[in-house]
């Protein structure tokens, strides 16, 4: 069985510790725990995770969020895989920090990558795994909010948290969408 688990987030140092980076930064730290590095490839940098008998290929596009579509579909082509074995990490200011998500379809909620991924795949039938970095913002300043750092009591929590998204990717690919939501969402 092999997977596509696309972290979204902005290339460049300046983006590095921001919240809509979180989908880098998990996938940073599962290829840490796995002692697998990522290499800079066409759309991306990309590495391969073996995790009991799945190919889990790890992509962090290098197109930019908004245009995060392009990758996904070249490395589900390139890779031969199937729509059901997507998931796809982002940021959510729609929950509270930390708070983790899981969902096998839906809208894009506002988020431009997502917005991207469901114009160039043309359907939204992909799970995504959602984030939460909260909503504490004056109104008309999400985009300061998402390109921010975490506040230091937020970094404190970060590790627990990334370790837990960690965990849900692995149950994705071996227990299942539907088992990985009963067991991970709202907890």
């Amino acid at each position: 069985m092999k997977y596509l688990v696309v972290g979204l987030g902005n290339i460049g140092s300046e983006y590095e510790n921001t919240r809509h980076n979180i989908g880098f930064k998990i996938l940073d730290a599962l290829a840490k725990a796995s002692s697998i590095f990522f290499e800079a490839n066409k759309l991306g940098d990309t590495t391969t995770l073996k995790f009991k008998g799945r190919t889990i290929i790890l992509l962090k596009p290098s197109t930019y969020m908004n245009l995060s579509g392009k990758a996904v579909n070249y490395y589900l082509q390139k890779e031969k895989i199937n729509l059901e074995n997507l998931l796809v990490i982002t940021d959510d200011i729609a929950l509270p920090f930390g708070t983790l998500r899981l969902k096998g379809k839906g809208s894009d909620g506002g988020h431009n990558g997502l917005k991207n991924i469901i114009e160039v795949l043309g359907n939204a039938n992909y799970a995504r795994l959602r984030f939460g970095v909260g909503s504490d913002f004056v109104q008309g300043k999400q985009i300061n909010h998402v390109l921010g750092e975490f506040a230091p009591e937020e970094q404190a929590l970060l590790p627990e948290r990334i370790e837990k998204a960690i965990q849900v990717i692995k149950a994705f690919t071996t227990i299942g969408l539907g088992r990985t939501m009963s067991e991970f969402n709202n907890k």
